[in-house]
């Protein structure tokens, strides 16, 4: 992967991080800290660890070459947040964040080796290859959680729906 195909790679993940916030805006608030499913995380603690370890934490991470994610706060985040309004403002802020870090990463980063808290290390490009499938995999189980507490989700596929900002440019 080089740069060219990190703008592509961005751009998908981009759109699909809209379809994730409008599902995050249906979920209902007094269900974000319920287990659906026992022994999972609940849908706040999802919000915690996709938002905030998997899309910024590790785009910060490639960026400056050392992925320094801490799983173990994203429990305290998600407790923190007193509306679902809040969460769905720390999602847009790690957007955010992580978009900044992309627009920094470069050849360079993309093929250096990348320590990570996980005790493995891999080049930049894998980061984000690892970033995709672990943020639909996680987007998945929001999408199950929703229907297990009445709410239809989002149409997977319509980008053309999303904010303004999480639209298809072409």
């Amino acid at each position: 992967m080089d740069k060219h195909a990190l703008t592509q790679t961005w751009d998908q993940i981009r759109q699909k991080y809209g379809v994730y916030l409008r599902l995050l805006e249906v979920f209902p608030a007094d269900r974000l800290n319920t287990n659906p499913v026992t022994g999972m995380r609940t849908p706040a603690q999802l919000v915690a660890h996709v938002s905030g370890t998997v899309i910024r934490d590790i785009a910060r991470g490639i960026a400056k070459g050392e992925i320094t994610a801490d799983e173990s706060g994203e429990d305290t985040v998600a407790a923190g947040w007193k509306s679902k309004e809040e969460m769905i403002v720390f999602a847009r802020t790690c957007w955010d964040q992580a978009s900044v870090a992309v627009a920094a990463t470069g050849d360079a980063q993309l093929n250096a080796m990348v320590p990570t808290p996980w005790h493995m290390t891999f080049p930049g490009w894998v980061g984000f290859n690892i970033m995709t499938d672990e943020f639909l995999h996680h987007r998945g189980q929001l999408y199950a959680y929703a229907r297990c507490c009445g709410v239809e989700p989002p149409f997977m596929w319509g980008f053309d729906q999303n904010a303004p900002a999480f639209r298809p440019t072409v």
